[in-house]
């Protein structure tokens, strides 16, 4: 592997009591034997958002570019819209119509950064990695609550993960 950065693998979940309603989320990254685990809440939210932050968070968390990263997700609002395209078709109709345009256009911003796969895994089907996350992501949003965090755009982590 003479050069090559190792593969990075990012697991993540999202989720709100409600939606909207109180959420979180959480992400894991593993890369080469290291760990970084991210997560972070808002008082008001959607599940969707939480799901499409998470991996927003977990590839802004990489500082190099050009990463090799695969994606492990339960949603298939935020696989789907990639490995089907949507996403593109939304891009090229300037976002018009499309929910959460906001965080659609801060996500095509890191993905291109990096060569960017997604697998799809059930939720709540005993992953471990995705069962820590949604475990990061339920207590984001309680603390959310507790702290009156209002804003999806603030994201509460700070830090990225280095080789």
């Amino acid at each position: 592997m003479s050069g090559q950065r190792p593969p990075i693998f990012l697991y993540t979940d999202g989720a709100s009591s409600g939606n909207p309603g109180p959420g979180g989320f959480g992400a894991i990254l593993k890369c080469a034997g290291h760990e970084k685990e991210i997560s972070g809440g808002f008082a008001l939210t959607t599940n969707n958002r939480m799901e499409l932050l998470a991996v927003i968070a977990g590839l802004e968390a990489i500082r190099w570019q050009n990463a090799e990263v695969t994606v492990i997700s339960d949603s298939q609002y935020v696989v789907k819209a990639v490995r089907e395209g949507w996403l593109f078709n939304w891009e090229k109709k300037g976002f018009a119509k499309a929910k959460n345009a906001d965080l659609w256009i801060r996500f095509l911003n890191v993905y291109r950064r990096h060569r960017v796969t997604f697998r799809w895994i059930k939720g709540h089907a005993g992953h471990p990695e995705n069962e820590r996350c949604d475990a990061m992501a339920v207590a984001a949003g309680a603390g959310a609550v507790a702290a009156g965090r209002q804003l999806p755009e603030d994201t509460g982590y700070t830090g990225a993960m280095q080789s």
